[in-house]
């Protein structure tokens, strides 16, 4: 196991950013619940404590026994982690008499702590918090304070104990990858070997040993990052011994099957072909619910993978694109139920194939993904290909799917995409697509009274697509790709635009 700096969670919204800032600094750390803390092991270098939502003053606040960790590695408090270690020495956590959220300076700093050491004075923090350290408990020290937080940050006197009221893990605390620095590199020794080519080499090694010999792997490949990714580094684990199976279920985007089954034979993977589009479209025949449209697809891919995977002689396991965001979201951390999420692509088939399970991106988050893909050499096509939704445009068409609707969403699509990259705009997006609504508009094309249908526009901006904003494209350029879909998809008459952001609205349409 490579050095790395363990997260307890505590239910934040910033914890994933925690993560994201430790890992830029060429770093491994993991995610747990407090409900789930992990023994101390030597590779474990240091503990960050997450924030809360939750007031160390609750009957039932997160209250995790700190004690394998405290003294023995650096502890770090952020937030309520930094209550919670006062709390539980007895220092007096309280209301604040003004919460304090938002920008903050720390007026006074002692500049020649370890853990402060560069910060400039009155630099920028941002405070989230409704409760505040009063009284600090004996042995603790303030090493930096704001004008209306007396104790900002501290140190425990005689370990490597610290707690910060603030959060360097967000770009408003804009000298907190200072902070973040010092804590993982200076103070917990770190050596920042944690590269995507580290990441490729280490895991390569870790497949070998765990495959055996003469097993063969299936891998369900879908023509996105992820599934890409995983197929390569398995690939260069285990060669020809990877069987890939990329289904076309008739709902992909236009000319894209033949283009990416292509990008994967010049790879060299051993990857099939299935044309399954008919048995997907029967299975559609007469659903409109969202829900529904789902499970049929779902119901059928696993049927069809599932006939297909018995084609290859000596399967044993099944590789998954799993990646971080999965892992981290299928334990809560509000209480010891654990809840597994179901993949995007292979639903329950492990258990129906009764194969074994290998996710080689289960410690990556997306961005990490990609530049492992990079290293690896994966195409520009796919390695920046915006994320495409499982069941594929059967959800980016409202109402029933018919081939007939797919074709004219396909063309219309195709016009979007390919004009948001002659426009140089399709990587100042993180998604974009088109949607068939289930309504018609009147028009008028020359001299004729039109009764046809209607098609909206998405593009959003986002980091993870946990959140989104709709991308602010040029006037022009809408007005130049709504009159091209008009003039050549036959169907179609009317062209919207979606501005919606993510919440309250979601990417997709269903």
């Amino acid at each position: 196991m490579p050095q790395q700096i363990l997260i307890l969670d505590f239910g934040s919204q910033y914890t994933q950013l925690i993560a994201r800032r430790i890992r830029e600094l060429n770093v491994y750390c993991e995610i747990h619940p407090f409900t789930h803390a992990p023994a101390l092991t030597e590779d474990i270098r240091g503990v960050v404590l997450s924030g809360s939502p939750c007031s160390v003053r609750d009957p039932e606040a997160p209250n995790p026994d700190l004690s394998q960790y405290l003294g023995r590695v650096p502890v770090l408090g952020v937030c309520y982690g930094a209550q919670l270690l006062a709390h539980q020495r007895g220092g007096d956590v309280l209301p604040a008499t003004i919460r304090e959220y938002g920008r903050a300076h720390l007026t006074h700093i002692n500049q020649h702590h370890p853990l402060l050491h560069g910060l400039r004075p009155g630099t920028q923090v941002w405070m989230s918090h409704g409760d505040t350290i009063k009284t600090l408990p004996e042995g603790f020290l303030t090493i930096a304070g704001t004008p209306d937080v007396q104790v900002a940050a501290y140190e425990l006197e005689g370990q490597p104990t610290f707690g910060i009221q603030f959060h360097p893990e967000v770009t408003h605390s804009t000298e907190g990858k200072i902070l973040m620095q010092n804590f993982v590199v200076n103070i917990c020794g770190c050596d920042q070997s944690w590269t995507p080519e580290h990441f490729v080499d280490s895991m390569v090694l870790t497949l070998q040993n765990t495959i055996g010999p003469d097993d063969q792997v299936i891998l369900g490949l879908s023509g996105g990052v992820d599934s890409s990714v995983a197929a390569l580094l398995l690939h260069r684990a285990i060669g020809p011994r990877l069987h890939g199976i990329f289904v076309d279920n008739g709902l992909l985007r236009k000319d894209e099957y033949e283009g990416v089954l292509e990008s994967y034979k010049e790879l060299g993977l051993n990857v099939r072909g299935v044309n399954a589009s008919q048995e997907f479209y029967a299975a559609l025949a007469g659903h409109t619910d969202p829900e529904k449209k789902r499970k049929a697809i779902g119901r059928t891919f696993i049927e069809v993978f599932d006939r297909e995977a018995h084609k290859v002689d000596g399967a044993n396991w099944l590789a998954q694109g799993t990646i971080y965001p999965d892992v981290i979201e299928s334990v809560s951390v509000k209480g010891p139920a654990v809840t597994i999420k179901s993949h995007h692509n292979v639903g329950g088939l492990p258990e129906l194939m009764n194969l074994k399970v290998v996710e080689p991106l289960r410690a990556l988050f997306k961005d990490e993904v990609r530049e492992v893909g990079d290293a690896l050499g994966l195409p520009h096509n796919i390695l920046h290909r915006h994320p495409f939704p499982g069941p594929g445009l059967a959800i980016r068409i409202l109402g029933e799917v018919t081939p007939e609707r797919v074709q004219i969403l396909q063309r219309a699509d195709a016009i979007f995409i390919d004009g948001l990259r002659e426009f140089d705009l399709y990587n100042e997006v993180w998604q974009a697509g088109v949607m068939l609504l289930p309504i018609h508009s009147v028009g008028v094309m020359g001299d004729e009274r039109t009764y046809e249908q209607v098609v909206a526009l998405r593009a959003v901006t986002s980091v993870d697509g946990m959140t989104a904003d709709w991308a602010h494209l040029p006037y022009q350029f809408l007005a130049h790709i709504s009159n091209k879909i008009i003039n050549q998809v036959r169907g179609i008459n009317r062209v919207v635009y979606d501005i919606s952001s993510k919440p309250p609205a979601t990417i997709e349409w269903e």
